[in-house]
């Protein structure tokens, strides 16, 4: 057993000691987490809470968690691109004997780590479904633990979106029936389906999916409203000042906004959309496996996508999509020689053709520009946009 600490000194010489020893590496990320297991098979695990987690931050509580967890018989692969352990309560008594100087000043947003272990040491007896994981590089997860833990981190802001590596997450998850926050297997429900339906206990089931709903694990900012729990997948990013509306709303994980943006259309994965913009009802931008060959999409400030537009380019700032019509990289777009003269004067050092058809990939990423339908000839046709897209600051 860890003796007990009294002095941050004491902390400090421990936390350098420990980084020290031959072999130690410091994780990029790590946490705690309360895992749910299969009802039929309890070595699947189902979906992981955590109530704190560290992404590039807080090494000294990795220490004292790597300590802690030596101490009691567990040894940490330092080799492995991630590690993942059941906890005990001589890991807890070890844990909470380092953090003792900090013990009294853990409460709100100090010292989370120290307010994990606390919690944990109230629980009178700790069972298999309290797992430590640790990741030491960003490679593609293996454990169920080590997805959600990234899922935490695009959805708490920790990382920005699309910057981590998710290849694979989909493989690691198991394909769940989710009664609110609790995950029940779809075999154990086939195999009691009939005792569960005459004895009046089959659960109402709000979805069947890998991922859980992102309120399920998320509190968002005080100024972010989602309207439909449904609407936004876990693994989403949302700004604060951000409103997801219901109706045909989506949001998918590794995918949102930098900003306070209106959402009433859809945020395919991958997309991210800038502050001040608004994605009018039914709207999608398309993912990168919907059609932008693989070309992820970013919507810039203050634009505006109309109802029932498709928007399969990356746009730049104070940007119009007419409702209705749909931009994609091979879509041609015709632009008269005096608009395109204001465009380039709103895109300066950006090299533009001197032609009349484009396009829409040769447009990617250019600011002030408003796409729309000539109702005469049928023709998608592109002009300078005037119009100023603002929100209003009183729902946002």
């Amino acid at each position: 057993m860890i003796k007990q600490i009294l002095t941050t000194d004491e902390f400090k010489n421990f936390i350098e000691n420990t980084k020290s020893k031959a072999g130690y590496k410091e994780p990029m990320a790590f946490g705690i987490a309360k895992v749910d297991r299969g009802q039929k098979n309890a070595e699947k695990i189902l979906q992981a809470n955590f109530p704190c987690v560290n992404w590039m931050e807080n090494y000294g509580s990795a220490a004292v968690f790597i300590a802690s967890l030596e101490d009691a018989g567990i040894k940490v692969d330092f080799n492995a691109s991630e590690f993942v352990a059941t906890i005990n309560e001589k890991f807890i008594v070890n844990a909470l004997n380092i953090f003792t100087p900090y013990i009294n000043e853990a409460s709100g947003d100090a010292h989370k780590n120290v307010q994990v272990v606390k919690a944990l040491s109230d629980i009178k007896q700790l069972d298999s479904n309290y797992r430590i994981v640790f990741l030491f590089e960003d490679t593609n997860p293996v454990s169920v633990e080590a997805v959600y833990l990234k899922l935490y981190a695009l959805s708490q802001s920790k990382v920005k979106l699309r910057s981590i590596n998710l290849n694979g997450a989909f493989g690691a998850l198991s394909n769940v029936a989710w009664v609110g926050n609790k995950p029940y297997e779809l075999d154990f429900l086939r195999d009691n389906e009939i005792e569960m339906k005459l004895s009046g206990t089959y659960p109402n089931i709000d979805s069947v999916d890998k991922f859980p709903r992102y309120l399920q694990h998320i509190i968002p900012a005080d100024n972010t409203r989602v309207l439909d729990a449904s609407k936004v997948r876990m693994g989403a990013q949302l700004a604060a000042g951000t409103t997801v509306m219901p109706g045909a709303s989506y949001i998918n994980f590794n995918a949102g906004t930098l900003g306070p943006v209106m959402v009433e259309g859809r945020i395919s994965s991958s997309a991210i959309v800038g502050s001040g913009s608004d994605v009018g009802g039914g709207a999608s931008i398309l993912g990168v496996l919907s059609g932008t060959d693989g070309n992820p999409i970013s919507i810039g400030e203050n634009t505006l996508l109309g109802a029932n537009s498709v928007t399969g380019i990356p746009l730049g700032d104070g940007c119009i999509v007419d409702a209705g019509i749909t931009i994609l990289a091979g879509t041609k777009i015709k632009i008269s020689p005096e608009n395109l003269e204001k465009i380039k004067a709103a895109n300066l050092g950006t090299d533009i053709d001197n032609k009349t058809t484009f396009k829409g990939s040769e447009l990617q990423g250019l600011h002030g520009i408003h796409y729309r339908l000539d109702s005469l000839t049928g023709e998608m046709i592109a002009s300078r946009s005037m119009r100023e897209i603002k929100l209003n600051i009183e729902l946002h």
